[in-house]
């Protein structure tokens, strides 16, 4: 019988490579949500003749399914939309490849801590809104409980 070959584990990512990988997650979701909304927000689209005609205008069904179908298309070939959507949808695809080698109880809780972190940055960076002292205290202590988190993790 020949022998069977030797396999060679897979090589494990650093933890640099995971800190980077939480980051661009984080900053992915987090930060294009406010862009995200202020596009939707600004979004006036064009009217659309085919809304006006009879066969659409006398159908309740065939008005909101047209009406939804010519809005999204609207938005979705608007840059200021489009670009940040697609950036946050690539963030989802990174999680997922995330996911299938980091601590799953780790990376759940970092990756939307981080969103909601860069949320608040960029809702003071797109809409200059002022972040509340009890908002910097729960970012604090958000960003606590993933420190123990991880360090009960490690301890372990």
């Amino acid at each position: 019988m020949p022998d069977a070959p030797e396999s060679t584990p897979e090589p494990v990512p650093g933890p640099l490579n995971y800190i980077l990988g939480f980051l661009l997650v984080g900053v992915a979701w987090g930060l294009t949500t406010p862009f995200i909304r202020r596009a939707a927000k600004d979004h006036h689209p064009p009217p659309h003749a085919i809304l006006d005609t009879p066969a659409v205008r006398d159908s309740w069904w065939r008005s909101r399914v047209y009406g939804a179908a010519l809005g999204v298309a609207d938005l979705l070939r608007n840059p200021r939309y489009a670009v940040p959507l697609v950036v946050n949808l690539t963030g989802s695809v990174w999680f997922f490849l995330l996911i299938g080698k980091a601590e799953l109880s780790l990376t759940v809780p970092i990756v939307n801590t981080l969103a909601f972190l860069f949320t608040v940055v960029g809702d003071w960076w797109v809409e200059s809104k002022v972040i509340s002292r009890e908002t910097m205290v729960g970012m604090v202590l958000s960003l606590s409980g993933i420190a123990l988190c991880v360090h009960s993790k490690n301890v372990s």
